[in-house]
């Protein structure tokens, strides 16, 4: 299921029109915004994937880190 942050453009673009912003520069300020978050805002699911991938990294080190101490065990 894929998730979706909905920002309402219109609404922002009423309230910057009502701010005294024309509506040519309410408009384009609403949609470089949106196009702002759209970009740089993580969703649950991105906050899931990394983390699934920083404990596949962890337990990648850790399992290196045990095979390192057993070698160095042996030699001594």
């Amino acid at each position: 299921m894929a998730q979706t942050l909905s920002f309402d453009t219109l609404a922002y673009a009423k309230k910057l029109i009502n701010a005294g912003f024309s509506q040519q520069q309410a408009e384009v300020q609403a949609e470089a915004l949106a196009e702002i978050i759209d970009e740089n805002i993580a969703t649950k699911k991105d906050l899931k994937e990394l983390e699934l991938r920083l404990t596949i990294r962890l337990g990648t080190l850790i399992a290196a880190s045990i095979a390192i101490v057993a070698a160095l065990v042996k030699l001594l």
